[in-house]
């Protein structure tokens, strides 16, 4: 058994990055959203041959363990196993998503401190300039690095994963409607609208389509969400 992870409750209250998310977690229990547990959700679903939940539940706890081996090598295979091709992450994504949200929301909270601290010791003592003058540096790098993991973060807010294979995406949003092009299974997408029972999606090859929500699955679940 794994350790448990960071719970995505504390992710998503201290960001505030979708406050229409925080009670949906805080209201599932604890073990079922941790790194931990989803880690182990989404072994069984890739070993009952289900990748979609699979990819689901690998993103969802990846978003807690963003710097986990184990979860991203498996991610990786399971979508190599799906024959879905996902866009690698640049360097610079790399090095800052490797801190994991809630981790990074408290070093932007110890850099809005450390700047404060350093302001004021400036005032009380300004012959002392060197000290304070590394405390705002230091807490301007860590806001800087909170920040720039929640930019990257926010896309991962509208982002589902595809849980039915040759799921089709149509043109308008009824069942009758014709369709545009067809969804892999364990495919991400965009979420970027919705209406009744369809979400409007877009491919990462650049295509839109209406999709029938009970075939998605949003990577950050919304509020009542059972999966």
């Amino acid at each position: 058994m794994r350790a448990s992870k960071t719970s995505i409750p504390m992710l998503i209250l201290i960001f505030g990055l979708a406050p229409w998310a925080g009670p949906a977690f805080a209201q599932a229990s604890p073990p079922r959203y941790s790194a931990d547990a989803l880690y182990n959700l989404a072994n069984s679903y890739a070993r009952a041959g289900k990748p979609g939940l699979a990819v689901l539940c690998y993103e969802r706890a990846a978003l807690l363990a963003p710097d986990d081996a184990d979860i991203n090598a498996n991610l990786e295979y399971v979508r190599a196993s799906a024959h879905v091709a996902v866009k690698a992450r640049g360097r610079f994504a790399r090095l800052v998503q490797a801190v994991n949200p809630t981790t990074a929301a408290w070093l932007g909270v110890l850099g809005v401190a450390l700047v404060g601290t350093a302001l004021l010791a400036r005032r009380i003592a300004p012959r002392s300039r060197w000290l304070p003058g590394g405390g705002i540096v230091l807490g301007i790098a860590l806001i800087a690095l909170t920040a720039c993991n929640a930019m990257l973060l926010w896309p991962r807010m509208h982002e589902a994963v595809v849980l039915v294979d040759q799921t089709p995406a149509r043109v308008s949003p009824v069942p009758m409607a014709d369709t545009a092009f067809v969804l892999r299974e364990a495919q991400s997408v965009t979420m970027t609208a919705e209406h009744e029972d369809f979400i409007l999606i877009r491919s990462s090859g650049g295509l839109s389509g209406w999709v029938a929500r009970a075939n998605l699955g949003a990577v950050v679940p919304p509020v009542g969400a059972e999966r």
